[in-house]
């Protein structure tokens, strides 16, 4: 039976109708996002109703109200920030809000920064997103996401929500420093040099005018000036004919941020402090090496003390300290290179990659595979007699690791052509072919 033409209809009928109608829209606008999904992933609709986590009858619902866990579905599905996602369904589209302020949630993104939670402190940090009422709480949140996609190697999308922070307007100074110095990491950590050493420069640049006192500040500056001496130390790698002068712009940077972590550690008391500066500490040894300070011999033969320390990765706790062992391996493969006769290269290389690949795998340390991969394709490429055989471990991590480091894709591609996967059945067969 018709209802009639809608000027003929009564209130109650009109209002039903209207309802029916946000209803339908909604849904529509929805079934697009998923539509969306789908095309860029290439997923069947049995892969996107697994992908979020709904049966594949039943993945609109009803009512066309998406909960937050559909809308943080699709933005992990599109890769689009969670905020466009919820703007182009609707705000009011969304069923439910976190029922936590944002203090608490803030609060919930640092326990699972400590308990290395790394996904955990990621939707955590959307959610914070969602609460954010200022530029203030919006760059906290973007701080807290890009943790998380630090934790997870996943460096690509660590950066926008460094730099949506930063352009937040009027933000304190102490949250300013950590946005800077981590986006400057994040830069370092991608091989990109020149922008992670601008970005650390124009933050210590800052920091002399208005020096700092506090524990936050100081612990920024010590990151500020590791990452602006390792970047030198790296282009120094890149560029043998400037190698020495970039080993001596590097050097002040990287003893000045090793005395700071010192300091940090005697008087807080946090041996996570002390582990940095360990870390910066090897580093000195390859840019003294690289300057003639040291002997390649000698160089070599005191970073060596990292596979005293750590025999048994296993054994170790995570951590700072093991992670900073596993950094003395590559500057002990970097010495190597540049300065071993070409008989000891194969030999030590070796030893020194794969406890570097040990430690990144017990620490799940995408940055320390990165290094490794590319220091045992260097190896291999000078001795390509030796058979390079992965299992289906190792090619999981390579197949991570170029995702995550663009720069390091091509040289993951070369592994493949040359590397042999050896089954579960105990067969082996070239990756290349």
């Amino acid at each position: 039976m018709s209802v009639g033409p809608a000027c003929c209809q009564p209130p109650w009928q009109r209002k039903v109708r209207a309802d029916m109608q946000i209803v339908d829209d909604r849904r529509e606008r929805l079934a697009r996002m998923i539509d969306l999904a789908r095309a860029y992933r290439g997923w069947t609709r049995s892969e996107i109703a697994r992908a979020l986590d709904r049966d594949p009858g039943k993945i609109l619902p009803e009512s066309g109200n998406p909960k937050l866990d559909l809308v943080v579905g699709l933005a992990d599905a599109l890769d689009w920030p969670i905020g466009e996602v919820a703007e182009d369904l609707g705000s009011a589209a969304i069923e439910e809000l976190p029922d936590r302020d944002f203090q608490s949630l803030d609060a919930e993104a640092l326990a699972c920064h400590r308990a290395g939670d790394w996904r955990g402190m990621v939707r955590t940090a959307r959610r914070m997103m969602l609460l954010a009422t200022d530029s203030i709480q919006r760059a906290v949140a973007c701080n807290r996401a890009a943790g998380g996609y630090d934790g997870l190697g996943l460096y690509t999308r660590s950066l926008p929500f460094l730099q949506n922070g930063l352009n937040e307007p009027a933000l304190p100074a102490g949250l300013r420093q950590m946005l800077s110095v981590n986006l400057a990491n994040a830069h370092y950590a991608m091989w990109h040099l020149v922008e992670s050493r601008a970005a650390s420069r124009d933050l210590l640049d800052a920091m002399a005018e208005q020096p700092v006192n506090d524990r936050r500040g100081r612990v920024c500056r010590a990151f500020a000036n590791y990452v602006r001496g390792s970047s030198a130390r790296r282009q120094a790698q890149l560029d043998p004919v400037r190698a020495t002068a970039l080993a001596a712009e590097a050097r002040p940077d990287l003893y000045k941020a090793m005395t700071e972590y010192e300091d940090l550690a005697d008087e807080f008391s946090d041996d996570r402090y002390a582990a940095l500066a360990n870390t910066c500490r090897g580093a000195l040894i390859e840019v003294d090496a690289l300057q003639d300070r040291i002997s390649s011999d000698d160089a070599v033969g005191r970073l060596m003390v990292a596979l005293d320390r750590v025999v048994d990765v296993e054994q170790h706790q995570p951590g700072d300290w093991l992670e900073s062992w596993g950094w003395w391996c590559i500057y002990g493969c970097n010495i190597t290179l540049r300065c071993e006769s070409q008989e000891h290269v194969s030999r030590r290389m070796a030893i020194f990659t794969n406890k570097a690949m040990e430690i990144a795998d017990r620490l799940e340390n995408w940055s320390l595979r990165e290094r490794a991969f590319a220091m045992e394709l260097t190896r291999h490429n000078q001795a390509p007699e030796e058979p390079w055989v992965l299992d289906n471990e190792e090619l999981r991590n390579l197949v991570g690791t170029m995702g995550r480091f663009p720069a390091f894709r091509d040289k993951g591609y070369r592994i493949l052509k040359n590397a042999r996967l050896v089954t579960q059945e105990g067969g082996a067969k070239w990756l290349g072919t």
